[in-house]
């Protein structure tokens, strides 16, 4: 039983590509964060250059994942309980990790990993994975009308997506590149009162028929008139039209507004996420 770290993609998918595909939507940050990769090349996060790792098991077969995508923290997937362990020992002393400064696992397993890391760690962001069972209109309704974002809008979603950043406390700014692949596929959706834009939502490309909606935000003033709803639902019913069997998003816990709303849509939780980084 070992961990395996590489640089290269190529032999990442090789490797742990079944197992990702084994679980979409536990995977599905993992998933997304790859398909970016490809499509965009490895730059497509920034300029540090991707680590990747896997997990073999006695029987030989991989299951378990992460990949960094620096400045981000680096991203655990669904791991075996050995596996968390010997994840927590690479983290003090594998070379290849000797950067990482940050970690986005599940709930359940940050317990032990930060135990087994050796360091002083503090749990800096808590969010909630949910999947949609049944799409419920917004009650009472918002005015206006969602429409798909075009190239027109560019500016705007370029603007609206750093800020959302920047409120999210993930650093950085939007990604040109990025925001046009999303409208390539009709990923952006605004949301309209009066003729004016007044929300966004967004979803990534569906990978295995499964996808997930972000972001989504609404500028400060505009808040509190149900335009968020209004555009993650038209969000939602375009992911399922381009394909999605599942639909998934995730949630800040410390948002209990969000929260409210995304479960009157007809989201459920699936489990817990949190992101701890060295105090």
């Amino acid at each position: 039983m070992t961990w395996t770290f590489t640089s290269d993609l190529a032999a990442y998918l090789a490797a742990a590509g079944p197992a990702l595909a084994a679980e979409p939507v536990t995977n599905t940050a993992l998933l997304t964060a790859i398909d970016a990769l490809e499509r965009r090349g490895p730059d497509a996060f920034g300029a540090a250059a991707p680590l990747f790792g896997w997990w073999t098991g006695e029987d030989t077969v991989v299951t378990g994942t992460l990949l960094s995508t620096p400045p981000h923290p680096l991203l655990v997937g669904a791991l075996p309980v050995e596996a968390v362990r010997e994840l927590g020992t690479a983290l003090a002393t594998e070379p290849l990790l000797a950067g990482i400064d940050a970690l986005n696992t599940r709930r359940a397993d940050a317990p032990a990993l930060a135990a087994a890391w050796g360091k002083p760690t503090e749990v800096a962001v808590e969010e909630r994975l949910y999947r949609l069972v049944g799409l419920l209109a917004p009650d009472p309704a918002p005015s206006g009308r969602a429409r798909r974002a075009g190239e027109d809008d560019l500016s705007l979603l370029f603007d609206w997506v750093t800020a959302f950043k920047q409120e999210a406390e993930v650093g950085g700014s939007a990604s040109e590149s990025a925001l046009r692949d999303r409208l390539s596929y009709g990923g952006m959706l605004l949301w309209e009162d009066e003729g004016a834009p007044v929300s966004l939502a967004g979803f990534f490309r569906p990978i295995g028929g499964v996808t997930r909606i972000g972001p989504v935000y609404t500028p400060p003033a505009l808040r509190g008139r149900g335009y968020a709803a209004g555009a993650t639902y038209a969000a939602t019913e375009a992911a399922q039209a381009a394909g999605a069997r599942e639909v998934l998003l995730f949630t800040d816990l410390a948002n209990p507004t969000s929260n409210g709303v995304y479960q009157r849509l007809g989201y459920t939780p699936v489990e817990d996420r949190v992101e701890v980084a060295l105090a």
